[in-house]
């Protein structure tokens, strides 16, 4: 089981330090096969980073270029990322898609260049409101998972995290509805299948995680980790104070299923 804390654009270095240095003294123990993944800032990165040795935290960032090195002002190089720490990069989010444009297709050379960096992609796609009463969920997921992994080889050790993040559900596009454990289920599967198709079972079943992202907290969060489908939670808002957090993960524990 997977947490991972997207802590956005919502603190500043002081905040972000004293919020990881709870974490790493009140998650020193975690049940077998459980992780932790913060990811901060890109500023913060370099402070948080010394503060998580020696603890069961792991380092994220939020996004990342789709070039190693290069004139791109103001992008950030995956290689970069991992040099400072980073395990984990989150890719496609919705509010990137939303704010920034992002395509499927930069997304797709940003999965390319994560794990060319040795990153593990966490790649995020949903459906928004106008989407899902059209009845065209299944259409686009399928079309933002093909887009963004046709031609992506997964490597002896390279790893894949797909987040379905309902856009309707959470904070950023959201319209005031909880997503229920049938219709994140039923996404998952639909997930599941796509990554059958383009990778085979045996990817599936050693290499990548369906992971769930939408307005998760303490009270709901059991009710998406058990389903069979999901091996753990994108949590944004419900990571920014220490206590929800860890309340968070006690629990989901035991309560889910690992692929």
């Amino acid at each position: 089981m997977i947490f991972i804390a997207n802590w956005k654009m919502k603190m500043g270095l002081s905040a972000t330090l004293e919020l990881t240095r709870t974490l790493t003294r009140q998650l020193r123990q975690l049940p077998d096969g459980t992780e932790v993944v913060v990811c901060p800032s890109y500023l913060n990165l370099t402070s948080v980073f010394p503060l998580l040795k020696g603890s069961r935290l792991q380092l994220g960032a939020q996004d990342c270029f789709w070039e190693a090195q290069g004139a791109f002002t103001g992008e950030i190089s995956p290689r970069d990322l991992q040099e400072q720490g980073c395990r984990f990069v989150i890719l496609g989010h919705s509010e990137r898609r939303l704010h920034l444009n992002e395509t499927d297709e930069q997304i797709h050379r940003k999965v390319e260049a994560a794990l060319a960096s040795s990153l593990v992609p966490v790649l995020c796609i949903g459906e928004n409101y106008e989407q899902r009463a059209g009845n065209q969920k299944d259409n686009v997921l399928i079309r933002q998972m093909q887009v963004a992994l046709q031609g992506v080889a997964l490597g002896a050790d390279d790893r894949m995290i797909i987040a379905y993040e309902p856009v309707w559900a959470i904070s950023t596009g959201g319209v005031g509805i909880e997503a229920t454990p049938q219709e994140v289920q039923y996404a998952g599967e639909v997930i599941r299948h796509i990554v059958i198709d383009l990778f085979g079972k045996a990817t599936l079943d050693q290499k990548v995680q369906i992971i769930y992202g939408g307005s998760v907290h303490s009270g709901n969060v059991r009710a998406f980790t058990s389903l069979p489908v999901i091996s753990g939670v994108l949590v944004g808002g419900a990571s920014l104070k220490a206590d929800e957090f860890i309340q968070v993960i006690a629990a989901a524990s035991g309560g889910g299923n690992q692929q």
